[in-house]
This record gives structure tokens, sequence and C-alpha cells, in this order.
């Protein structure tokens, strides 16, 4: 009951509180639909009760604020639902379409007791999401731009945007560093968060810090494990759309779902269903590079192959007609050495028989003209004062003389002399 005091009706607080609990039990007795953004869950595993902080945002800011409660059996209902419809568990950062009761409570004040939570219009909210950024990427004239940039012939130097715990990073990681061809390609971490609304700045920042020093990188790929459609909602985002479709160099994705792309997906260079397949299209460029490379390599191998062969033959060829032109040759000088051989041998017979006849009859003359063969055939040498008498002109009488026989020697002294010239037979 209130007091007076000096005329003043005065109420406790908790009169106060429990008038408003019983006015508002009185005029919300029904359930109520209730659109809103779950700020965050607050589940608490021991108990298995959450507590929801809802929110309602214009233009990114905060008009309204309550806070509420799920008790266990309805959590684990309402989780099952989205499990089965959204194929993942419920989670903070989403707009969703609820079914709660309005209470007070002196305590704990004003809260909403959820007791459902409707899947499909939160599927229904991020396609309306999705729309909007579209519509927005193409008014602006960059949803096809990083499908237009030039993609490298080798994408060797990868910046990687993903969770470093993350599975689908690991599956990325043993394609890429196991794979049998030995292609190797220097991968680069970017850790940022990946799943829900803080998921949108981190990936962003990690964009801007990769711009910073994009001459290092060849490519982009951002890599997510497997996820359902409302995990994968911060993919719709303007935002980081627009960051992925206008950055310098291509974008891949690969977070891990194979139907329903986001808007993420459509404007980068190129999307695939899960990280692994991420890894084999990276892959198979390097395999565009090198099959040609391994193609001419061969291509080569044989030409020179080939080409050694034609050259062996001809040289052999060469070798043999060299072979056969030079015993020709080798047989022609024989023959022509023969010839010359035979006539300076016939020459020499020539020169050799003229000499010897030269020389006999040399030796014939020289024989004739041995003073012993004259003495013999009845000359005689005279000499004068030891030269040779040739002259009576040389002597005079009274010489002394000496006259070489066959057979000794006469001295003589001479008496007379008479000029008689040879062949000259008067006696008078």
């Amino acid at each position: 009951m209130p007091e007076l005091i000096q005329d003043k009706t005065i109420f406790s607080l908790l009169e106060v509180s429990r008038s408003i609990q019983k006015t508002l039990a009185e005029r919300y007795k029904s359930l109520y639909w209730i659109k809103a953004e779950m700020n965050k869950l607050n589940h608490y595993t021991h108990s298995g009760h959450c507590y929801p902080e809802l929110v309602e945002k214009q233009d990114g800011r905060i008009v309204a604020e309550i806070r509420s409660t799920l008790w266990k059996a309805d959590f684990n209902r309402i989780n099952n639902n989205f499990l089965k419809i959204a194929q993942e568990p419920l989670r903070e950062g989403i707009t969703m379409l609820f079914q709660a009761s309005i209470s007070y409570d002196p305590m704990y004040g004003l809260s909403l007791r959820i007791v459902d939570i409707d899947p499909t219009f939160t599927l229904g909210e991020l396609e309306k999401e999705k729309l909007e950024s579209i519509q927005k990427l193409k008014a602006a004239g960059i949803y096809a731009s990083n499908k237009s940039v030039p993609f490298p012939i080798v994408p060797k130097r990868l910046a990687i945007i993903s969770v470093e715990t993350s599975k689908g990073l690991s599956d990325f990681y043993k394609i890429i560093n196991q794979n049998p061809w030995g292609y190797r390609l220097e991968c680069t971490l970017f850790p940022a968060l990946l799943q829900g609304d803080k998921s949108i700045p981190s990936i962003i920042n990690q964009l801007a810090n990769i711009a910073e020093k994009i001459e290092e990188y060849d490519v982009v790929a951002i890599i997510r494990g497997g996820g359902g459609e409302v995990g994968l909602s911060s993919y719709n985002n303007y935002l980081l759309a627009r960051a992925i479709a206008t950055f310098p160099i291509p974008v891949l994705t690969g977070i891990g779902h194979s139907t329903n792309y986001t808007v993420s997906e459509m404007v980068a260079y190129k999307n695939a269903i899960t990280p692994s397949e991420l890894a084999d299209f990276l892959i198979q460029k390097f395999h565009n590079f090198a099959i040609p490379i391994d193609k001419a390599i061969t291509d080569i191998q044989q030409l020179c192959l080939s080409r050694y062969k034609e050259e062996q033959h001809t040289l052999s060829q060469l070798a043999t007609h060299i072979q056969w032109i030079g015993k020709r040759e080798i047989q022609t000088a024989r023959t022509s050495i023969q010839h010359i051989q035979n006539e300076l041998n016939a020459l020499a017979r020539l020169r050799l028989y003229e000499h010897k006849t030269a020389l006999t009859h040399t030796e014939r003359i020289v024989q004739l003209s041995d003073p012993i063969r004259l003495l013999k055939q009845g000359f005689s040498i005279t000499r004068v004062n030891g030269q040779l008498l040739r002259s009576v002109e040389q002597i005079a009488p009274g010489d002394s003389i000496e006259t070489r026989l066959e057979h000794g020697e006469i001295k003589s002294t001479v008496i007379d002399k008479k000029n008689n010239p040879l062949g000259n037979n008067d006696n008078s």
C-alpha cells in the first residue's frame, strides 16, 4: 500500500514494478510475431538456456534494444529446425522473425520470452539483402570488374584469407603441397573471421592489407569450410562484395557450399564450390602452362633427333663419298707415282748407261793415254831437266836428257839437234 507523507502519496519501487508487471500482463496476453536482429545469442552450455540480445537498426544505427530469454527445450527445438531448413544452427548476427510473449519482472525488467523462430523468414531476409547488393553493384558498374582483370599465366603467389584452423584451408594446402607434378605455390595467410557480421570488416581489412603490397601476389583466395545459407549471409553484404569486385587482382572464392551462390562469389573472378575444387583449379592453371611446354620440349627433342639422324645420314654419305674419292685419288696418285717412278727408273738407267758408256770411253782413252802402254808399244818418254821434252827447241847440244823406255832409262848428252816436223820424212 502507498504511504502518505506530507500529503504526498509515495509508492515503493516494488509496488511500481508490480503495477507495471500487472498492467503489461493484462495488456499483452497473447504471443506476438516480432522481427528483430539477434545481436548476441548468449547461450550457456551448462544450463542450455539462451539470453539473446535483440536490436533493430536503421541506417546502421541501433534504434531499439531489448533482452530476451530462450529456454533450453525451446532452443533445442528451434535449433533442430534451423539445422533441418537452413542447414546450420541458430546463431547470432541474423535478422529473424520470432514468436514471443512480453513479460516484465521486478528484478530483471522488461524481456521477451522466445518460443519459436521462423527459419524461412531468415532465409528470405538473406535473399532480399542479396538482391539489393546485386542491384547496387550493377548500378555502380562494378559487378563484373574483378572478372575482367587479367589472370596470370602461372598463379604462383597466393594471398589467402582464411582461418588458420579451417578444415577447408587444410584440404586446400594438402592438394596444393602434395600435387604429384611438383608444382610449387607460395602461400601467404592473412587470418580473418569468416562468419557473422564481424567477418565483413575482418575480410575487408585483410583485402586492404594485401592491396598495400599488391605487387607481391598474383591472386587472392578466400577459403572457408562448409556451411548453410545463414552462415554465409555476410558474403551478401554490399561493402564486402564491392571490395572484392573492385580488387585489382583476381579474387578466388572457395567457401564450401554448392547452391545459391552469395554475391561475393558472383563478383569474384572465380568461384569454387569447395576449397579442394579451388586448389584443383589452380593446379589446372599450372597444367595449362606446363603441358604446352612439355609438348614443345618433346617436339624439340623429336625434331632434334630427326635432324640428328638426317645429318648423321648425310655425314655418313659424305664420309663414304669422301672415302671413295680418297681411295680413288690415292690410287690415281699411286699410279702417277708408279708411272713417274718407272720414268725416273728408266731415265736413271738411261743416265746410268750413258754415264757408264762415257766412263768406259773415258777409261779407254785413259788406258790409251797411259804412258806405260805407250812404252810397251815401243814409245819412249824423254825429259830434260825433269820436264817432258816435246820440242828440240827445249835443248841445246851438250844438254843431258833422260829417256824412259819400257824397261829402264837412258841418260844421253845432246851432240846435235835437228828441227824436223812430224810427218816430214825428208832426210836431206
